[in-house]
This record gives structure tokens, C-alpha cells and sequence, in this order.
């Protein structure tokens, strides 16, 4: 039987194999022809583009579904500037609460604070009520806490990490966010991943990669996850990080052995592992490396063994140096091309040097980076700066050279660090505050296309080609914009930024394999 067949016309397609396309026929899941409207075969269905711009749909190549659909679905601290907007926003949020829920925040930033003083325990508990309170740092990897939820957890006093001001880190913010996080039912996890799934169709994403892990989920929240793949949304690629756990993540469904597998923390909370201190931190303070290249080496085996990708959180360059160290200890046992072969991620990637680049094109290597966290936090006065230093900061995310020296790259967001916006992510490489770092908009669509299905194995997808599986979004964009990506940068460099005025591309269509998951109401 012939599957039904839907012509799309009258639009402009990037598709630089025919770039004067203006149509395409989809049959069943894959495209079936491509051309120009004159040209086109006769279909059971035709939709009019109307001048739209039709590309290759997005990949998301790091999300947490859970944590995003309950950051759009509750207590958002992003937009928050002071301590006392934060306690102010907690005591609202909590009000509509019964007296024994958890308040749950995720977002807020000190680094963007002119007092950068979080609020304390103390001011937590009085601005919830007695609630307990948890609220996630935007890095994720530390958090604030209210006197009541500590209390509920009193072996957090011996861990590592903790501290009395309520603020833990390490050790001590994974015991109480598990604890914060068992408040939430099964339900609500489902609806929260089902919110997520959904935001993420409506920005012309067709497929994410879920991070998970024991650290930052549970088995039976990561696999419900991956049940809801390609569920009238986007497909979802789980990734499980724990060490040697090739054999579990099989089991649970994943494709890989790595995404959260901490080599190290995050530079927002001050425990990214570096090879140089802190400058706004304790005297000395490089952070901390949970992983030693022995253990990096087991894990490799570990995935050779089953067959698995494997990979690492990694962002400062003493945490990368020790995976690369890893790398080359495997290589003893297994060889460089089969190394080369398994395509192992690391995540963030985000401190780099020559060496540690040359490390990952020598291993094949596959750098899942997030171009959004130099938008926010780069440059010569932003979080980095306050951190590193500028030097420092303006060489962070070296996405640019990397990409020039072959690094294969795919891009994503780290949702809800920073918000799914996969054209503001193409924006921020092609105007990465360091120019010697930036990305042309061509390069920089294809890493948040072709490089997340790369990064699954998924060769032939992320391309408009006959053949090719039907999988695209349907775009309105300013006019003027015929042929090739639309302009998504200032002309004037000074306005180029987290502020940048420039109209980005609003999805009216995703399209995953032949079906719509999303169409914008007229």
C-alpha cells in the first residue's frame, strides 16, 4: 500500500544540494523529491509555505526533561536580581502551597547580582512560611536550602559540600535534592517531561538527548523519559551517567554510558576542576575532580565491553585533562581507532586549551557544547570574568577552533541551565565575545543539526535530500530572507549579546520522520 504523501510548497528550503528548492514531497516518514514548484509531483495533501523557510529540524543534544518542564511549570528565579527579588518570589510562589509541600526554584544567579549575597537558611524559612525550600543554582550544581529541608536531612551535616548558610554544594546538594525532589509524585514528573517535550517541538527541535544519572535523576524517571520518545513529540536518545554502568544503561534503554558522569562540577558554583585557582573563590580553590583518568580508563573498557558510547561531564581543564588521560590509558588496551570508532562524548567541554583540543581530535572525541553559556556568561564582565579572570574567560567555550580543527560538535542547551532556544544558541557561536572563537551561521546550524545525530550515530539525518528521513521545521522569518540561513546578528557589534534586538525565525511546523509534532494557531 502507498503511503499518503504531503507536498509542501511556495517556500524557501535550505538545502544546499539544490539551493534554489522552494519544495518538497513527503512520503511516509521519508522525503520523497525535492525542487523547485513548477516541478513538483502530484500529492494526496499540499500545504501552501506561504515564503516560509523550511530547514532541517533542531537537536538538542543536552536536556533534563524533568527538571525543565517543572522550571517552566513552577517557581522560574531567572529573571531574578537581588537575594531579596528571590525571597520576595519565594514567598509568593509558596502562599498558593499547602504547609507540607516543597517549594521547588530553579535559576537564580548571584554572578548578575550587584550584592551577590544569596539569601540565607534562615530568611528562606521565613519567607516560605516553615516550608521546606530547595532552589537550584542556574548551573544546577549547587543550591539554596531552607532550615526546614536541612533539618530533614541531617546526615548532610558530615557531607562534603555542605555549609550552614544553606547554600551546598557536592556531596551535600545530591543528598538534599534527592530528598527535595522525592516531594514530587510520578505524575507530576510525567507531566512536567510531557511540558518539556512539548516546548521543545515548538522551537523546531525533533530530538534531545536526555542526560541522566544517579546523581541528578532516578532509573525510573530517566526511563520514563525515553518512553515518551517520538510519543507525538520529539525522539529522546537517553544518555546514563554512572560509572561502570554500561550494563545498566543498556538495560534501561540509553544509547550511551556518559552525558552527567561528572568528571567535575560547574564553573557557576565554583567546582569545575581547574588547573589554576579561582579568582573569587577561597585562596588556592581549583575546584574538584570526582573521577581519576583509572577510573576514566575502566569506564572506556567498560563501554568497549558492551558495546556502549560512552562519555563525561567535563568543563574545567584539569577535569578534561584527566579524561584525556583516560583516553590514552584505554588506547593501550584498545587502540586508538577503535576508540576513535565508539564517537565518546564529553559534555560542556568548556576550558580548553590547544593540547586538550588536539586530545579530542586524536580520540574522535564528540563535544556536546552549549554555546549559551558564553552569551551568558562570557565576555569581559560577566560570570567568567568574575571567575577566572578576562584572559581566561575570552578563551572559554573554543568552539570556533575546535570546529576548525575537525572536533565533531553538537550543539544543545543543558535545559534548564540555560533555556531551550536553539536559534539563540546559533546565535551565540557565530558571535561568541571572542572573535577568534566565533562561528560562521552555516557551521554553527549544522553542530545543532547534523552534529546531535552524528553525535547517535544517526549519519543521514539533519539534511533536506530525497531519501533523507522527513524531519524539518517550517519557519517565519523577517522579510527579505529568500536564500540560505537568515541574518541573526546585529550589524552594529555593540548590540550584539544576551540583548540582541535581531528577530530570530518562529516555528510555525516541526516535523519529525513525516509527522507533525508541532503547528503554531494562527
Amino acid at each position: 500500500m502507498t503511503s499518503p504523501s504531503t507536498l509542501y510548497r511556495g517556500g524557501h528550503l535550505y538545502c544546499p544540494g539544490d539551493p534554489t528548492a522552494t519544495a518538497l514531497l513527503v512520503r511516509g516518514d521519508r522525503i520523497a523529491w525535492i525542487g523547485a514548484d513548477a516541478d513538483a509531483p502530484a500529492a494526496d495533501v499540499v500545504v501552501d509555505l506561504a515564503g516560509a523557510l523550511v530547514t532541517p529540524a533542531f537537536v538538542d543534544s543536552h536536556v533534563h526533561a524533568t527538571d525543565t518542564g517543572l522550571a517552566l511549570s513552577g517557581l522560574d528565579l531567572s529573571s531574578t536580581r537581588s537575594g531579596a527579588e528571590v525571597t520576595a518570589a519565594v514567598a509568593a510562589f509558596a502562599a498558593a502551597l499547602p504547609v507540607d509541600a516543597v517549594v521547588l526554584g530553579h535559576g537564580w544567579d548571584e554572578s548578575s547580582w550587584s550584592d551577590q549575597r544569596p539569601p540565607s537558611a534562615a530568611e528562606l524559612d521565613r519567607a516560605a512560611g516553615g516550608r521546606r525550600v530547595y532552589l537550584s543554582q542556574a548551573s544546577i550544581h549547587s543550591a539554596l536550602c531552607s532550615s526546614a529541608l536541612l533539618a530533614a536531612a541531617p546526615e548532610v551535616v558530615s557531607a562534603a559540600g555542605y555549609d550552614a548558610s544553606g547554600w551546598l554544594r557536592r556531596d551535600a546538594h545530591h543528598v538534599v535534592r534527592a530528598l527535595a525532589f522525592g516531594s514530587v509524585t510520578r505524575e507530576q514528573r510525567v507531566a512536567a517531561q510531557r511540558v518539556a517535550l512539548a516546548r521543545a517541538a515548538s522551537l523546531g527541535i525533533a530530538a534531545v538527548h536526555e542526560c541522566g544519572g544517579p546523581d541528578i535523576s532516578d532509573e525510573v524517571d530517566f526511563a520514563g523519559v525515553l518512553a515518551l520518545s517520538g510519543d507525538g513529540g520529539p525522539e529522546v536518545f537517553g544518555y546514563w551517567g554512572e560509572l561502570m554502568g554500561a550494563a545498566r544503561a543498556r538495560e534501561l534503554g540509553a544509547v550511551g554510558a556518559g552525558g552527567d558522569l561528572f568528571a567535575d562540577g560547574a564553573l557557576g558554583s565554583r567546582t569545575a576542576h581547574l588547573s589554576s585557582a579561582y579568582l573569587d573563590g577561597d585562596e588556592g580553590a581549583c575546584g574538584h575532580g570526582y573521577v581519576s583518568a583509572e577510573q576514566v580508563r575502566d569506564h572506556l573498557l567498560d563501554c568497549a565491553r558492551h558495546g556502549m558510547q560512552g562519555g563525561f561531564h567535563a568543563i574545567g581543564d584539569a577535569a578534561i585533562g584527566t579524561v584525556l588521560d583516560g583516553f590514552a590509558q584505554a588506547a593501550g588496551t584498545l587502540g586508538v581507532d577503535r576508540l576513535r570508532a565508539a564517537r565518546h562524548r564529553v559534555e560542556h567541554a568548556e576550558i580548553m586549551s590547544k593540547r586538550l583540543i588536539a586530545g579530542f581530535v586524536e580520540y574522535g572525541i564528540v563535544a556536546s557544547m552549549q554555546p549559551a553559556f558564553d552569551r551568558l556568561w562570557g565576555g569581559e564582565d560577566r560570570m567568567y570574568a568574575q571567575r577566572l579572570g578576562v584572559a581566561r574567560s575570552l578563551d572559554s567555550n573554543p568552539m570556533g577552533a575546535m570546529h576548525g580543527v575537525g572536533v565533531t560538535l553538537a550543539f544543545g542547551s543543558d535545559s534548564p541551565v540555560t533555556p531551550l532556544d536553539p536559534w539563540g544558541s546559533v546565535r551565540a557561536a557565530v558571535a561568541h565575545f571572542n572573535p577568534a572563537q566565533r562561528m560562521s551561521a552555516r557551521a554553527a546550524f549544522a553542530a545543532h543539526t547534523r552534529g546531535g545525530w552524528r553525535a547517535v550515530f544517526r549519519d543521514d539525518e539533519g539534511v533536506l535530500a530525497p531519501g533523507a528521513p522527513a524531519t524539518f521545521a517550517v519557519w517565519s522569518v523577517p522579510a527579505g530572507v529568500e536564500r540560505g540561513l537568515p541574518v541573526l546578528v546585529a550589524s552594529d557589534v555593540e548590540l550584539r549579546g544576551p540583548e540582541d534586538p535581531t528577530p530570530l525565525p518562529v516555528c510555525r511546523r516541526t516535523v519529525r520522520r513525516g509527522q507533525v509534532i508541532y503547528e503554531a494557531l494562527d
